[in-house]
Formats: structure tokens, C-alpha cells, sequence
């Protein structure tokens, strides 16, 4: 316990240093011995070797920098804490020897104030709700104004030295950090374009035109038939057909007779579409998609209305066999010869195995400048499975099938 003659005394120390013979940094001041013993003591702040060496030295003692705690009123010490990588005698790993120093900066460095490095209770630790909010949304904080603090500090940086700056950081995401992959294909690989040369789209490649058919699943209701008018809409050559309860494979024969290229199904859960197949003729393949995230042009602020132009197609971001083989099933679905004057582009953009789906219309503000407009619809898709061959459930080869196991690793991508 404190008496008061120890806390009067506390209160007389200044808390910005403390007695130390090993320090290098020397400051001669007149410290009454009983005062220094008794502080000394009380705070434990040395052990008798170091009061010893001190007394030896005489008046002329030495000084590091430290800073105390709360002393609570009941007399406990809690603790006292030194600047990072100093007080401790020897230490030169971290905190390097201040002998050769200018006094200015050691009295520069001496006046800023305390840091403390400690790094805090983590949030998840702290029972109380409220106080475990408070301490989140702190250290939240203070990790964003760090990030600003060190994004501002590279500009200045790259602004002074000019073309001699640092490369910029690269951000790293998921993506960026993504698994690498034996199917990855490399640019210029000939086995990919001979096998490219007869797959089943070839045909396509070779100078083909796309007719495809379009229809729903049975008892379809508005959703579905509202998401097929948006699909004629995208692709010109595509024609609706009522489902009339027939069956797929019936549907798939029927389409082979009237020379489709392929046959597009949507099907609906709840009045919500939720699945598209594609079926490419007359050989496969068949693909199977999990639609989310549609959103209509009306829904769409400041959507343009689309005409009636082939559109451009653009495919990105699909690296692996199964993703080319995808990315070619896509942009066989529009015409060869896209009617430029019409300025609309169709993209399948694939990030981490999500497909995205947009379209848009581009426009020249000037010869430097373009704009875009979005035409709608948007949605995205999940590939389920891929078959090989036309709709067989029973008998059908998978080449892929989605599994939830797949994905456990975010990291690991398919396409």
C-alpha cells in the first residue's frame, strides 16, 4: 500500500524517464538520494545492482525513456511500459545504440508522445456485448485511417520521384490469389487448337449460323415467360416455342429436324427462374446453370432500350479446358458478322467461377472519350453440371458435376 508520503512523492517524479547506468544517452540533474531511493523502491523500477552502480557514479545518472500507468487509488501498481526496442540493457537488435547521435533528434525523438504497441484484446474474447462492439469498431478505425495513412504516404512518394517511384502495389484478392491449375491453358498451346479444330462447334467456327429455340419448363408462369421475351431480345435469331408438356428429349429430336443449333431452357421455382440449359445440336454439349442476382431493364437506372443489331460478344477470364470449352459454347449463340453500327456488346465475364452476364451499348463522347450504356438484363450464373452429348439424365457422361466439396478451398477455380 501507498502512504502518503509515497504518493506525494509519486507525483514529484516526472514519468518521462527513470534511473538507468547502462543508458548511453547522459543527463546530469540533482535528485535528493532518500527521494530516489524511496521512488526507486516503491516502483520497483531497479533492482539493488542498478541503485548500487548509480550510487557509484554519483550525481550524474542516466536516463532512458518510459512511461507509467494509473496508479489506482487504492495503492496497486499496474504496469509501466517501454518504447519499443529500448531499456533493456544491451539491446541492439531492435533498438539500436543512440551514441553518435545528434541531441536534437534524441530530444526530438524523446518529446513525441507514447505509443503503445501492445496489440489489444481481440473483439471475439470480450463477453460484454457492448464493450466488445466499442472495441471493434475502434480497431476498425483505426486499421482504415492506417490503410489511408499509407496509401497517401506511396502517392506523395510516387509524386516526388516521378518516373523513379515504386511500382504500385498489386491488390491481392481471391482472384489474384488463385490456386494454380494443371488444365490452366497457356497461350499458343497447339494441342487446345487441334482439338479445337473439331469439337463439336466447329461447325459454328467454320462459317455456321446460329438458329436457337427457346422455351420453358411445364406450367411456366409470367417470370418465365417475361425472362424467355429477354433472351429473343439478346440473341435475334432465337425463336419461342410453347413447352405444351413435351418432354426435353422430344423437344431436342424435333429442334434436330428443323435445324436449330441449339435449345435454351429456363426453368422456374417458386415463380423465379433459377436454371437455364443450354443443349448445343445436334452432338452436345449440354450445360446446366444456376441463375441468380436477375435483374430486368426496368430495373436497371438509366437503362438504354436495345434494337435489333447482332451484337459483339466478348468472353474473359475463362483459363482452363472446361472454361474454353464453355467461353466457345457462348459465343457460338451469336452471329459471325456483328453489325457495328448498332454498337451493343454481349459479355460473359467469369471471376472465381461466377459468370456474369451484362450488355451495353457504347457511346463516343469524342475520339478520346467512351461511355457506356447498360442495356439490361443482368444476371449471373453457376455452372451445375456439364454432359457430354444432347439432355440424357439416365445414361448421359458428365464431364463436370458441381459439388459443394469443390469450393471449400475459395481459392480453387474450375474455369
Amino acid at each position: 500500500k501507498f502512504t502518503r508520503v509515497h504518493k506525494k512523492a509519486l507525483s514529484k517524479l516526472d514519468p518521462t524517464f527513470c534511473i538507468h547506468p547502462s543508458c548511453p544517452v547522459s543527463c546530469s540533474f540533482a535528485i535528493p538520494l532518500p527521494f530516489l531511493l524511496t521512488v526507486c523502491l516503491t516502483l520497483s523500477l531497479s533492482p539493488p545492482y542498478l541503485l548500487a552502480a548509480a550510487l557509484l557514479r554519483g550525481s550524474s545518472f542516466h536516463c532512458h525513456q518510459v512511461t507509467l500507468d494509473h496508479v489506482n487509488m487504492d495503492g496497486k501498481r499496474r504496469t509501466r511500459r517501454k518504447l519499443k526496442g529500448q531499456g533493456r540493457p544491451g539491446a541492439s537488435a531492435k533498438g539500436e545504440s543512440l551514441q553518435g547521435v545528434d541531441m536534437t533528434t534524441v530530444e526530438k525523438f524523446t518529446d513525441l508522445p507514447f505509443v503503445d504497441r501492445r496489440q489489444g484484446p481481440t473483439a471475439g474474447k470480450i463477453a460484454n456485448k457492448i464493450r466488445r462492439h466499442q472495441i471493434f469498431q475502434q480497431q476498425k478505425k483505426q486499421r482504415i485511417k492506417d490503410k489511408e495513412e499509407r496509401r497517401a504516404a506511396r502517392k506523395k512518394l510516387a509524386k516526388a520521384l516521378g518516373e523513379k517511384a515504386p511500382p504500385k502495389l498489386e491488390q491481392r484478392t481471391i482472384e489474384s490469389m488463385r490456386a494454380s491449375d494443371e488444365t490452366i491453358v497457356q497461350e499458343g498451346d497447339e494441342e487446345v487448337a487441334r482439338d479445337q479444330e473439331d469439337d463439336e462447334f466447329a461447325a459454328y467456327f467454320a462459317g455456321g449460323a446460329p438458329k436457337i429455340l427457346v422455351t420453358t419448363n411445364n406450367l411456366a408462369k409470367r417470370g418465365a415467360y417475361q425472362f424467355a421475351e429477354e433472351l429473343i431480345n439478346i440473341f435475334p435469331d432465337a425463336e419461342f416455342y410453347k413447352r405444351k408438356g413435351w418432354d426435353l428429349k422430344d423437344i431436342v429430336a424435333e429442334a434436330k429436324q428443323k435445324d436449330f443449333t441449339d435449345v435454351i431452357v429456363i426453368n422456374q421455382d417458386h415463380k423465379k427462374v433459377n436454371q437455364l440449359v443450354f443443349t448445343h445440336l445436334p452432338d452436345g454439349p449440354t450445360a446446366t446453370y444456376k441463375v441468380t442476382s436477375l435483374q430486368y431493364p426496368k430495373d436497371i437506372k438509366d437503362h438504354g432500350r436495345a434494337s435489333n443489331h447482332y451484337p459483339e460478344i466478348i468472353t474473359t477470364n475463362f483459363t482452363t479446358r472446361l472454361g474454353f470449352q464453355l467461353s466457345r459454347m457462348f459465343r457460338s449463340l451469336v452471329p459471325h458478322q456483328p453489325e457495328y453500327h448498332g454498337r451493343q456488346v454481349v459479355t460473359f465475364h467469369n471471376q472465381r467461377d461466377f459468370i456474369f452476364f451484362r450488355r451495353h451499348r457504347y457511346i463516343f463522347h469524342n475520339k478520346k472519350k467512351v461511355g457506356l450504356q447498360e442495356l439490361g438484363p443482368r444476371f449471373t450464373l453457376k455452372l451445375k453440371s456439364l454432359q457430354k452429348g444432347t439432355f440424357d439424365t439416365k445414361f448421359g457422361e458428365y464431364e463436370f458435376v458441381s459439388k459443394n466439396s469443390y469450393y471449400v478451398d475459395r481459392k480453387k477455380c474450375f474455369l
